[in-house]
């Protein structure tokens, strides 16, 4: 036998979930829909401010405002029904999160500690594992399920040796996250491991 042996493992998947697909940043002057959409508000060359959610357009002696809302605020609002303050916010001062169309799949590089940005518009980060960061408590997390991703939740412990011996993160649904806060009550966890979860 002359030739290389064969890989028996070639054409099986790697155990390791693909990553969520990246958060994208767009103008909110674009046609993208806002309602309850995660925002950021600042000016270009100045700053930037998120864990913001946006309202609807309004349109007032001809300008176009958008009603942002803190995030915790719109999670109240939503699900005591009630009403709250909500500034406006010119609209071309307003950027809009969504979920890009298609994941990254670069080749993972050793990030300098320190990353330049562009002042123009807000910037985010590309998902990353879980176990590559220092803490995770309050993060906003994506679950990869079996290829599906499930968003809209926060890590509530830091990681630990789970009942399997499998190392874990406890995640909790962002409203109930936030309801803790508002009135106290403990929320339901669900215990993941920790090669399933992706800091958004």
């Amino acid at each position: 036998m002359t030739g290389p042996l064969p890989d028996p493992f070639a054409d099986q998947p790697d155990w390791a979930p693909q990553p969520p697909k990246p958060i994208e940043i767009v103008p909110a002057t674009g046609g993208v829909e806002l309602r309850g959409r995660r925002v950021s508000i600042g000016l270009p060359g100045l700053g930037w401010r998120g864990d913001l959610r946006a309202d609807e357009r309004v349109v007032q002696s001809s300008r176009t405002y958008v009603p942002v809302i803190p995030e915790h605020e719109w999670y109240r609002a939503e699900s005591e029904q009630v009403e709250v303050f909500a500034p406006l916010i010119p609209v071309e001062r307003v950027w809009v999160e969504r979920v890009a169309t298609a994941p990254e799949f670069a080749v993972p590089q050793a990030e300098p500690s320190l990353r330049l940005v562009s002042l123009d518009a807000p910037s985010h980060r590309a998902p990353t594992p879980v176990f590559e960061t220092d803490s995770v408590v309050g993060r906003r997390v994506v679950h990869m399920d079996d290829g599906t991703e499930r968003r809209d939740l926060r890590a509530v412990t830091e990681t630990y040796s789970g009942t399997d011996g499998d190392i874990c993160v406890r995640v909790t649904p962002e409203l109930e996250w936030y309801r803790w806060a508002w009135r106290g009550q403990p929320p339901t966890t669900l215990e993941v491991p920790v090669h399933l979860l992706w800091i958004e």
